[in-house]
């Protein structure tokens, strides 16, 4: 969508903040033991008291309340049983409706005892992103944000898994642009907008990036099984840095 009053920016700021705190509430429950299914109920519970609604549930039948994608998984991973484990890295997506505004946002979280390479993924990662969103300016072309998130992967050794784009967001989970790559494709020459709202998410990987789908018809994974890290924010376009709608998202 693109934000054209004030009562569209009011919508698009007041869900990003909720996701952004679910988010941060979330990362405070992972830890060793925990299933990824009390994970997911921490966020049902958060969304519920303040009267959010899963995205994922509502526009595409998604199984559980969030995405919880663990190692080698890239994303979609649906919460069950599966319990967190020492020296894990778990991808935690949530997304949500309030009043028929919608955003997105990840985050991944490394269970200690983290190791260097551990943590240079993720913190790759985060960079990655930031880069991105800072080149998602009114008057240039898409390609320009997956040119700096794929730019910023490289510097730091690793590959970006293309099978897995941002998209447009706002009235609801995915519309234009239906993909935002997060590597540099010529082909995505649209010129961004003033108040274009967009959710930017580049999934790095220390392998090829080449992904599966696994047998529940939802979870991606690396074909290589090498792990993933990805972060995300929803986002609005303007002619100097963008508006992050999820910035309360911490790390």
């Amino acid at each position: 969508m693109t934000v054209e009053t004030a009562h569209d920016l009011q919508g698009i700021l007041a869900i990003g903040r909720i996701v952004g705190q679910a988010l941060n509430y979330m990362r405070t429950q992972v830890r060793p033991g925990i299933s990824t299914q009390e994970l997911d109920d921490h966020a049902r519970h958060f969304l519920d008291r303040h009267q959010a609604r899963s995205a994922p549930m509502l526009a595409v039948n998604f199984p559980r309340t969030t995405c919880i994608s663990i190692n080698e998984e890239a994303a979609h991973g649906i919460p069950g049983a599966r319990r967190i484990q020492p020296g894990d890295i778990v991808s935690l997506d949530v997304s949500a409706e309030l009043h028929g505004y919608y955003a997105d946002a990840a985050i991944t979280v490394a269970v200690p005892p983290v190791t260097q390479a551990q943590q240079r993924l993720c913190t790759s990662a985060q960079a990655a992103l930031y880069a991105a969103i800072a080149a998602a300016q009114a008057g240039r072309p898409l390609h320009q944000i997956g040119r700096a998130a794929e730019q910023t992967a490289r510097q730091y050794g690793y590959r970006i898994v293309r099978a897995l784009n941002g998209h447009g967001v706002g009235r609801s989970l995915h519309e234009a642009p239906h993909s935002v790559p997060s590597f540099y494709n010529p082909m995505a020459n649209q010129r961004l907008s003033e108040g274009l709202v967009l959710a930017i998410e580049p999934h790095l990987t220390t392998g090829n990036g080449h992904v599966i789908d696994r047998a529940d018809g939802w979870t991606i994974a690396t074909r290589d099984r090498r792990p993933v890290a990805a972060y995300e924010h929803t986002i609005i376009v303007t002619k100097d840095r963008p508006i992050i709608a999820t910035a309360v998202v911490a790390g």
